[in-house]
């Protein structure tokens, strides 16, 4: 069975690709425009996927994997350049949401 990977592991995971095969880091205005692209793409195949929106001639619907894989790419390229334990930050999003969020949803009207 193969051990699931940390978000830590990720971070050094793309770290290593990128200071190997990746030259180096984009700076992080760039890397910021490159999340943009990569999540427009996203956008555009769940809208035509999900929304009321056909694929033209030619565009691929079964790449959804590979453009959210790209999106975390960049989004893990841009937690090593800031600094950003993605591990720890995601620990503290879950204790946040756990405490003041822990009823918040379950109580919304709107959900029901």
């Amino acid at each position: 069975m193969e051990e699931e990977q940390t978000l830590r592991q990720l971070q050094a995971q793309v770290d290593k690709w990128i200071q190997t095969k990746g030259v180096r880091y984009f700076s992080e205005l760039t890397n910021m425009g490159v999340l943009m692209e990569e999540v427009g793409e996203l956008a555009r195949i769940l809208t035509r996927t999900y929304g009321d929106q056909s694929f033209k001639k030619g565009e691929r619907a079964d790449n959804i994997a590979e453009e959210l894989a790209d999106v975390l790419f960049v989004l893990v390229c841009l937690a090593n350049q800031t600094g950003v334990d993605l591990q720890k930050a995601m620990e503290e999003a879950f204790h946040k949401r756990n405490t003041r969020d822990a009823t918040r949803h379950i109580n919304n009207p709107k959900l029901k």
